[in-house]
C-alpha cells in the first residue's frame, strides 16, 4: 500500500511539473530568442545614423570595429550603389525586399535568423541602405539549456519533497492497518484476547473498533457454547448415580456387579473429561506445546491391552529422542485414540495394525496409524458427520482439525497390506528440540486365551 500511494503521488506531481515546467521551459526559449534578436536589432538601428556620414572610409571603420566586438553577430551594410561594408554577405532576396519596403524585419537564414533595418535618404539622390544583422543559434539558444537543466533540479526537488511526505504521510495509514492486521493474526490463531489499537484515520479507527467488538463477540459466544456443554454434560451426572446404585444392589453374580460397576466408573470419569475439556479455553494459540513421543507411547500402552485381548497384531515404532509438536497433550491424546479407535471399531478381530512415529523435515512430527483391514468404504471418510460403517462421522473430522489446527495435515490412504492408513502431519512447537536420534521400538503382541470374552464390546477402562 505504502509504494502505490508514493506511485500516485509521484503520477500526479509529476502530471503537475510537466503542466506548468513545459510551458515555462518554452516561454524561456521565446523570451531568450527574442532577446538575442532585440540587442541585434538595436546595434542594427545604431548604425543606422552613420550612414548620412559623407566619408566611407568612416562608415567602413564603425562597421568593422562592432563586427570585432560581436564576432557571432557580423554587421553587413549594402549600400544604395550595391557596394558592401562589413563582413562579407551574399546580396539575397532579403535585402532587396527590405530595401523597397523600407521597414524592418527578419527571416530565417541558414544557421540562424538575420534581421534587415532598413535606412532611407541617402545620399542626395534619397537612396536607401540596408543594414543586415546575422543572429546564429548559438546565440539565440544561449542560457536556454542552464534554465532548462534548472528547472529539471528543481522538479527533481519537487518531487523528492513530494515522495518524502507521501512516506510520512502513509506511515499514518500503514502503521494502523499493520496493527489491525496482527490483531487479526492473533484472533485466527486461537487468541482472543487480542485488541487492535485504536489509532489512525477516522476509517482506520472505525475498523479497530469493529474488529474489537468481533472479538469480544465471539469469545462471549465461545464461553457460552463452553458452558452449556459443560451444564449439559453434568446433567448426566444424576442418571449415571442411579444406575451405579441400582449396580450395587445386585447380588446375584459378584463379578458381573464389579463389571458393571466399573462400567460404570469408567463412563463417569469420561463425563467428567468431558467437562473439563468443554470448560478449556479453545485454542492454546501458539504456545501449546507437547512431547508427541510421550503422548504415544502412553496410548499404544492403553490400546495394547485390547490389542492382546483381541489378538491383534501391533507393531509401534516410536524414536528415541523428543517430538515437540505444536498442539496440547489432551487434543494429542484424543486425536490417537480416535485413529486407534476406528481400528478396532471398523477392522475384524485379529486385523494386526501399526503406529509409526517420524521427524518432519521442517520440525514436528509424522504420525501413521494402518492396518491390513479392508480399507475405507467411504470416498471422504474425513468428511464431517458422513460415515457408512455405523459410526457418527465426527472421529477423521476431530482428527484433520486438531492436525490443521497445530500447522500441519492429515492424509488418508492404504497400507502396504491393502488396509486404511492415516497420515497426520502435526507443526512444530514452539521451543526448539534437540536433533533426534533414530531408536525404533518394536512391540508385537499376541495372546492366545482359551475362551473368548463375547462381552468385550469396547476399550478397556483408562488408567
Amino acid at each position: 500500500m505504502r509504494l502505490r500511494v508514493i506511485l500516485i503521488v509521484l503520477a500526479i506531481g509529476s502530471l503537475i511539473l510537466v503542466s506548468f515546467m513545459l510551458p515555462l521551459a518554452l516561454l524561456l526559449r521565446t523570451f531568450a530568442s527574442n532577446s538575442a534578436l532585440s540587442k541585434a536589432t538595436i546595434r542594427a538601428q545604431f548604425m543606422a545614423p552613420l550612414l548620412t556620414t559623407p566619408s566611407t572610409t568612416y562608415l567602413r571603420q564603425a562597421v568593422d570595429h562592432l563586427n570585432q566586438a560581436y564576432r557571432q553577430e557580423p554587421v553587413t551594410i549594402f549600400m544604395p550603389g550595391g557596394k558592401a561594408l562589413g563582413a562579407p554577405a551574399k546580396l539575397t532576396q532579403g535585402v532587396l525586399l527590405a530595401s523597397q519596403r523600407r521597414t524592418i524585419f527578419s527571416e530565417r537564414a541558414p544557421g540562424g535568423v538575420a534581421i534587415f533595418v532598413a535606412v532611407t535618404h541617402i545620399g542626395a539622390k534619397h537612396r536607401t541602405a540596408v543594414i543586415r544583422t546575422f543572429v546564429p543559434d548559438s546565440v539565440l539558444w544561449r542560457g536556454v539549456t542552464r534554465a532548462w537543466l534548472l528547472l529539471g533540479l528543481v522538479a527533481i526537488g519537487l518531487l523528492t519533497m513530494a515522495s518524502f511526505v507521501a512516506v510520512l504521510l502513509t506511515r499514518t495509514l500503514v502503521r494502523p492497518l499493520g496493527n489491525v492486521a496482527r490483531a487479526a493474526d492473533r484472533l485466527a490463531q486461537g487468541d482472543l484476547t487480542a485488541r487492535a489499537p485504536v489509532d489512525g484515520p477516522p476509517e482506520i479507527r472505525q475498523v479497530s473498533h469493529g474488529l474489537n467488538r468481533l472479538a469480544a463477540r465471539i469469545g462471549e459466544l465461545l464461553a457460552h457454547e463452553r458452558e452449556t456443554l459443560a451444564d449439559l454434560s453434568h446433567r448426566l451426572r444424576t442418571p449415571l448415580t442411579a444406575l451405579r446404585i441400582d449396580a450395587e444392589s445386585l447380588s446375584y453374580d459378584e463379578e458381573v456387579t464389579t463389571r458393571v460397576i466399573g462400567d460404570v466408573d469408567n463412563l463417569t470419569r469420561t463425563l467428567n473429561e468431558i467437562i473439563a475439556e468443554a470448560r478449556r479455553p479453545t485454542g492454546e494459540g501458539p504456545g501449546a506445546t507437547c512431547d508427541a513421543t510421550t503422548v504415544l507411547r502412553e496410548r499404544t500402552e492403553y490400546w495394547g491391552a485390547l490389542a492382546e485381548d483381541q489378538e491383534r497384531w501391533m507393531s509401534v515404532e516410536i524414536p528415541g529422542a523428543s517430538l515437540p509438536v505444536r498442539v496440547t497433550e489432551q487434543d494429542l491424546a484424543a486425536c490417537v485414540d480416535i485413529l486407534l479407535e476406528n481400528v478396532f471399531s471398523h477392522t475384524p478381530e485379529g486385523t494386526s495394525f501399526s503406529v509409526r512415529a517420524s521427524a518432519r523435515t521442517p520440525g514436528g512430527a509424522w504420525i501413521v496409524v494402518s492396518d491390513s483391514g479392508p480399507g475405507f468404504s467411504d470416498a471422504d471418510p474425513a468428511k464431517r458427520g458422513q460415515s457408512t460403517g455405523g459410526s457418527t462421522g465426527l472421529g477423521l473430522d476431530i482428527a484433520r482439525r486438531i492436525a490443521e489446527g497445530s500447522g500441519g495435515t492429515l492424509t488418508l490412504g492404504r497400507s502396504p497390506d491393502g488396509g486404511g492408513a492415516v497420515t497426520i502431519g502435526l507443526g512444530a512447537a514452539a521451543w526448539q528440540r534437540q536433533k533426534p536420534r533414530r531408536h525404533i521400538k518394536t512391540r508385537r503382541v499376541r495372546r492366545e486365551y482359551e475362551e473368548p470374552d463375547d462381552q468385550l464390546i469396547g476399550p478397556p477402562a483408562r488408567s
